[in-house]
């Protein structure tokens, strides 16, 4: 019987280096021979990116937050059946660019819809199923929108007023309190070769632990 393998999402909030540190969690599982599925969410399947691009695209008409939480949970409830579920049955790591615990974070501490409504419709939509290991990847709030207004053309969410990524933040590090044993809270306001030298670490004691 193949064993199941590791699920593992990667959260933060805006410009604290996802992209990057992903880079580096790919390149370790690659170095031991591990046999992996990168996604992302919302996404990860053809229906579930373009759940995506109406959840961030800007248009004139205003997204009500209820239509946005569903929205992404019906791209989760794809990704999951397609993709995470199947990869990890075959004993595949999944690592995942976000999951609920930013539909936790976004659509709950940003958009303040009531947290129940978020556990509801992550036990419809999940079973059992919650990440293994989460590296929570933080900075501060003004490294973090330095950062990511450098990129150039700002998406729906991008755009939000600050107290919005606040919110955001808080309930990150909220739920990463809760959930000590599946939270890692990695540093991002340090150079790249350190946190490198950090999430390795992180990944060998996960792998150690299994």
């Amino acid at each position: 019987m193949t064993e199941r393998g590791l699920f593992i999402t990667v959260e933060g909030g805006e410009g604290v280096g996802k992209s990057t540190n992903i880079a580096v969690v790919e390149e370790w599982l690659q170095s031991r021979g591990i046999a992996y599925r990168l996604t992302r969410e919302p996404g990860g399947t053809p229906l579930a990116e373009q759940l995506r691009e109406l959840l961030l695209a800007q248009r004139d008409e205003s997204m009500a937050p209820l239509a946005e939480l569903l929205l992404m949970f019906a791209a989760r409830a794809q990704h999951i059946q397609q993709v995470i579920e199947p990869a990890l049955a075959q004993g595949q790591w999944v690592v995942c660019d976000r999951f609920t615990d930013a539909t936790y974070a976004y659509q709950g501490g940003g958009r303040q819809l009531p947290e129940h409504w978020v556990a509801t419709l992550e036990t419809l939509v999940q079973g059992e199923l919650r990440p293994d290991l989460t590296l929570l990847l933080d900075a501060p709030l003004e490294v973090g929108l330095s950062r990511a207004g450098q990129r150039g053309s700002l998406d729906r969410f991008e755009i939000e007023q600050r107290a919005f990524f606040e919110r955001v933040r808080g309930c990150y590090l909220a739920r990463a309190a809760a959930e000590p044993d599946r939270f890692r809270i990695i540093d991002t306001d340090r150079p790249l070769e350190v946190i490198a030298v950090e999430i390795q670490r992180l990944l060998t004691a996960a792998e150690a632990e299994r």
